[in-house]
């Protein structure tokens, strides 16, 4: 990224002060991206024991599957997914608040009897899997911060601040030049003064 700049103090000061607050939000941007990327890692990881967890859950009730055929999956079902937001590092989050649930009235003494904890086993599969998708979910959001975040890091250390110091030294050299060639050329009008005196004064 090429740095516009003009060979003044002006552009001088903007391009100091440009630099420092480059310098000042790097550490910060950096401390954002490792909370950010361990949070990444914790929320992948609940994720796959969520879903280990389910995987375990459903392959524990297949044993059990001629029952489940008898069974009438209209009597459960989710009326609500209550979520909260959290800030990590400045991202908003999704939390798991709570699942209502809801089942439809039935006679205890026509149904089998294992209907009640038919009914227990699905809210349970159902709560491990929807508190899998939040965790995703949040996965998903903080993973993109964190990529967003990382190129900012990037940006900044290595494409602006080198840009910014380069440009600085480039107008300091300038102005150095500049002042020692205006010093020069007034040692010589002086000396040309002075000689002109003298030959005037002879």
């Amino acid at each position: 990224m090429a740095i516009k700049f003009q060979y003044n103090k002006i552009s001088l000061q903007q391009l100091n002060k440009q630099l420092a607050i480059r310098e000042r939000i790097l550490p910060t941007l950096k401390n954002k991206e490792s909370a950010l990327r361990m949070e990444v890692k914790r929320a992948k990881d609940k994720t796959q024991s969520l879903d280990n967890e389910l995987k375990k859950a459903i392959k524990r009730y297949e044993e059990s599957l001629r029952l489940w055929v008898e069974f009438d999956p209209e009597l459960i079902g989710i009326e609500d997914v209550m979520l909260d937001v959290i800030k990590i590092a400045g991202v908003k989050t999704p939390l798991l608040k709570d699942i209502r649930f809801t089942t439809r009235e039935f006679s205890v003494f026509a149904r089998p009897k294992w209907y009640l904890d038919g009914i227990e086993v699905l809210k349970n599969l159902a709560r491990i899997a929807i508190e899998r998708e939040v965790f995703q979910r949040k996965m998903e959001l903080l993973d993109h911060a964190r990529r967003k975040t990382t190129q900012k890091v990037n940006l900044y250390e290595k494409v602006q601040i080198p840009g910014y110091q380069d440009a600085i030294r480039k107008i300091k050299r300038f102005l150095e030049d500049e002042d020692n060639l205006s010093k020069a050329s007034q040692k010589i009008v002086k000396s040309r003064q002075e000689k002109q005196k003298m030959e005037e004064a002879a």
